[in-house]
């Protein structure tokens, strides 16, 4: 019989967090607000300062910063490649995951047009439809929507299903919601893309810090994720298939590498955030037993999911609870990340949030750029009140949460 992996405990995992020791209105800070930007271990943050510190150079030259500048991004992207189930030259950085969506979009846009479709939907965070919906303003492309089902907290499948045809030449999908917490199956949505000959690109922003991305199980093409929702720097990553990669018509300067995956990346980069985001894979990996990183950080995962669904019940039952509490998107034991939108009657998001700050629980509120799904909820005007777990979120912390909004509502 096998020994379970030694995990962390959320002690140690709090203790990597200096954050985690800011007082705000005679309370210590409860951060719920990951799903925005989760707190950063002082690991990452010591990376990127030795970076700047002792390695501060621009990439291939012959000189000894420089040269450690191109190994420091090359363990970057061993160790992408590891967090996604990739090889590192399917691992592309940009400024954010907005950014490189965007890029990619123009690539691949450049060999489109009227008569070509692309998919989105109405679930997504719109970084996951603008860039896709100027292609229909720059090269005549058709953007088709699929809308939520009637219980407005998934995608309505046979919509999903009806919107892919022949003509279909990507499909657009979120594998997470960022306002709902809703987990849609991206690998089955892929399988269908590929049945009628269309790529399948996954924003994996919300999804990448609940759920170990393994990018040959989804069978998508391209993915981004961003690290600082997992512990890292502001930062973009991008997956792509390397022969994609190498075949894309992206926009570069002539003189550029002109390889993937550093022909997808445009000027000099954030070598600073790079050694962060390794750095944050690190971190992850640190916090289980595993005979290599990969394994480590499916360890690891496995256990923070089972902390966040404990998580995600507690506070789902404890706000709905609350009289004048709505809750929105699927109950516990459903696929979602443990991410709970909720409205108090009577209350606007920002005052709700404004509330709790004074209480020391720091929340989220408005639309989260996911505008479409908040509008079809009837909650255009106010938005709604997001509150999302992390690694170092604990059960006292929820509960404070829960009286907070009781005290408010």
């Amino acid at each position: 019989m096998t020994d379970r992996p030694h995990v962390a405990g959320v002690d140690r995992i709090r203790s990597a967090f200096p954050a985690l020791r800011r007082v705000h209105a005679g309370q210590p800070v409860a951060y719920f607000d990951g799903p925005g930007g989760t707190q950063v271990p002082a690991s990452v943050v010591e990376a990127m300062t030795d970076y700047l510190y002792h390695h501060n150079a621009n990439s291939h030259w012959a000189y000894p910063s420089s040269i450690e500048t191109d190994a420091i991004v090359a363990a970057a992207r061993r160790a992408l490649a590891d967090f996604l189930n990739a090889g590192p030259a399917e691992i592309a950085f940009g400024a954010n995951m907005t950014t490189i969506t965007f890029h990619l979009a123009r690539a691949l846009g450049r060999g489109w047009g009227p008569g070509d479709e692309v998919v989105v939907t109405d679930l997504d965070h719109h970084a996951n439809v603008a860039p896709w919906q100027a292609l229909a303003k720059e090269r005549g492309v058709t953007v088709r929507r699929v809308p939520l089902a009637p219980t407005l907290d998934r995608l309505d499948w046979t919509a999903l299903e009806a919107a892919l045809s022949k003509r279909t030449r990507l499909l657009a999908i979120g594998a997470a919601s960022n306002a709902l917490g809703t987990v849609t199956d991206v690998a089955a949505a892929a399988r269908l893309a590929h049945a009628v000959g269309a790529l399948c690109f996954v924003d994996a922003v919300h999804y990448a810090p609940h759920t170990l991305v393994d990018v040959r199980t989804l069978d998508c093409d391209f993915l981004a994720c961003s690290p600082y929702k997992f512990h890292g720097p502001h930062l973009g990553v991008l997956f792509g298939r390397e022969r994609l990669l190498a075949a894309l018509d992206v926009p570069k300067l002539d003189p550029a590498p002109n390889e993937p995956p550093e022909r997808m990346e445009t000027g000099t980069q954030n070598y600073e955030a790079i050694a962060g985001a390794a750095a944050a894979v690190e971190f992850l990996a640190s916090l289980a037993d595993g005979a290599n990183r990969r394994e480590s950080l499916a360890h690891a995962f496995a256990a923070l999911r089972a902390r966040g669904e404990a998580l995600l019940e507690r506070m789902w039952n404890g706000l709905g609870a609350i009289d004048g509490v709505r809750l929105y998107g699927l109950p516990p034991g459903s696929p979602r990340t443990p991410t709970v939108a909720f409205t108090v009657a009577g209350r606007g998001s920002e005052w709700v949030a404004r509330g709790l700050a004074e209480r020391g629980v720091f929340v989220s509120h408005g639309d989260f750029y996911a505008s479409t799904v908040v509008e079809r909820l009837g909650q255009g005007v106010e938005g709604l009140v997001r509150a999302g777990s992390a690694c170092y979120t604990t059960e006292e912390e929820v509960d404070r949460l829960i009286a907070g909004v009781r005290a408010l509502a």
